[in-house]
């Protein structure tokens, strides 16, 4: 709902939205939104000293961005009840940031009966403004990483469930676009690379919060997979595919030099981190397909693609 700076991805707005709802739920399908509508601002011009520092970038994408945004999709929710006219649509809000007026209107459209849904990321759950030195902008992401207290608050409404499950928002950069020598965080590119991590880094601090492993496994595994109804997916079941990792929760490890990175662009906010729950291998159907720094030799993914009738649709693996 606001330019993303690719032309390839132009921006939509609420009518689109509203259009596309009738169309979705006929399919019974989501429609995932980045939650900020640009508000009206006096134009500024900043020297590099401004642009530098993180403050100057937070400010120019306030939480009232995402307030404007929810508001629109709550009230385009309201169709989505029993006996609405998009009813069986549903309205999915992805990496939310604020935690204040954003987070409320969503609790509410909720108890309402609105079929919306959120997600936030490890990034707003492990980062905070007060500790993001000048220049550094690998800490740049839209919406913003905001306060401590903002984190604290975001974590709560996961444990207590306002929140519904995580995503990555995995978005690695080159070097040349982050624009770390410059450390101008106005022009960098907002994005954040964790794919690899969230595991160690959603259980480090799951750890601090008291919260167990199953809670973890609901927010990475069991709730995509309802939401995505990907019926094979999600849990370690009888008749589901075997797909499972296996770590060391216990063992610590640090993000520095000698850790191995495996996605193309190796710039990420989480070096210098130490972590816990070191991954030893992972499966998919029951193939190994990761062990100790080492990948499958062939690729043993396959495509999804969506089988539609009048009502439905259903996932089929080929």
């Amino acid at each position: 709902m606001c330019p993303s700076g690719i032309n390839d991805f132009p921006m939509t707005d609420e009518n689109d939205i509203k259009a596309s709802l009738p169309v979705l739920a006929m399919y019974k399908r989501p429609i995932l939104v980045h939650s900020e509508v640009p508000q009206p601002s006096e134009e500024q011009e900043f020297s590099l000293e401004q642009r530098r520092k993180y403050s100057t970038y937070l400010n120019t994408r306030p939480a009232t961005w995402e307030r404007e945004a929810v508001s629109k999709l709550v009230n385009l929710a309201s169709d989505t009840i029993v006996g609405g006219s998009a009813e069986g649509a549903h309205i999915h809000i992805v990496h939310l940031s604020d935690s204040g007026e954003t987070l409320n209107l969503i609790k509410e459209a909720k108890v309402r009966g609105f079929k919306l849904s959120v997600e936030t990321c490890p990034h707003y759950l492990s980062f905070s403004v007060e500790n993001i030195p000048d220049g550094d902008t690998r800490f740049k992401c839209a919406p913003p990483l905001r306060s401590e207290e903002n984190r604290k608050k975001l974590w709560n409404a996961l444990i207590n469930g306002d929140i519904d499950f995580l995503s990555s928002d995995h978005s690695p950069a080159p070097p040349e676009l982050k624009l770390l020598e410059a450390g101008d965080f106005l022009g960098a590119w907002g994005g954040i690379s964790s794919l690899q991590l969230v595991l160690p880094i959603t259980w480090t601090h799951a750890k601090e919060n008291g919260v167990p492993l199953e809670v973890i496994s609901k927010w990475w595994s069991s709730m995509p997979a309802k939401f995505a109804n990907l019926q094979n997916k999600g849990s370690i079941e009888v008749g589901k595919d075997a797909d499972f990792v296996v770590w060391d929760p216990e063992t610590s490890f640090d993000v520095n030099e000698d850790f191995q990175i495996f996605h193309k662009h190796k710039i990420t906010p989480y070096s210098g981190s130490r972590l816990f729950g070191r991954v030893i291998a992972t499966f998919v159907r029951g193939q190994m397909v990761y062990h100790e720094g080492h990948h499958a030799l062939s690729p043993c993914g396959r495509p999804i693609l969506a089988s539609v009738t009048e009502n439905s649709v259903g996932h089929h693996f080929i």
